[in-house]
């Protein structure tokens, strides 16, 4: 199978509809596995005379590679990101809140889209800017891999700093994902703030405690 390679063709095509000043935004986000902290979502709008190099998935990337394009994205696009709580992903469900923190990231971008390309299978619910949803849009056009390297790197930050409050779950390298040596830590210091109750291992867990407990 050929390699997916990003380009600027879907952005285009929104411009020859709307018109050639039409704002075009690339819409993703990261976090919706992990067991631990919140979602982030990133929205960019392209310069296509400015689009810097090696755009890509972020999850084809290297973090050093994300880190370098995310700065060079703050300095020759419009950018914004946008954040769902552990709180608010517990009380709405993981898909809402996901919407929610894109439909933030887009709000954050500080002027109003005129089209929104957004990463997967429907739209975010909010939605403001008409869209369209696009299978593999980080692989395939490059404001959402741009969006998507925001994102990414945007969640890593806070996952670290997160690491330093919460020392031994491991988050500086599993990301709040659910690895065995998150789950050796989660069942030797407990479950955190930052761990998503609503999940299933993380439920369990504490319904064990209850259990025992009681």
């Amino acid at each position: 199978m050929p390699r997916i390679i990003a380009d600027h063709s879907f952005e285009t095509a929104a411009r020859a509809r709307l018109g050639p000043a039409a704002r075009v935004c690339g819409v993703d986000e990261a976090g919706r596995g992990p067991w631990a902290g919140p979602v982030h979502a990133g929205a960019v709008i392209l310069d296509p005379a400015a689009i810097p190099p090696g755009l890509a998935d972020s999850k084809a990337l290297s973090a050093k590679r994300r880190e370098a394009l995310s700065a060079a994205l703050l300095g020759c696009a419009v950018c914004g990101v946008g954040v769902a709580s552990v709180a608010e992903i517990d009380a709405l469900g993981l898909g809402p809140a996901a919407d929610l923190a894109m439909t933030r990231a887009i709000a954050a971008l500080g002027v109003a889209p005129d089209w929104a390309i957004v990463d997967g299978r429907r739209l975010p619910r909010g939605l403001v800017p008409p869209g369209e949803w696009l299978v593999k849009g980080d692989a395939r056009c490059l404001s959402v891999a741009a969006a998507s390297i925001l994102a990414k790197v945007a969640r890593d930050a806070e996952m670290d700093r997160l690491a330093l409050d919460h020392p031994g779950y491991g988050w500086e390298t599993n990301r709040g994902y659910g690895t065995a040596g998150h789950l050796g830590a989660l069942k030797r210091l407990g479950v955190t703030p930052h761990h998503r109750r609503s999940f299933r291992p993380i439920h369990n867990i504490l319904l064990e405690e209850s259990r025992t407990t009681s």
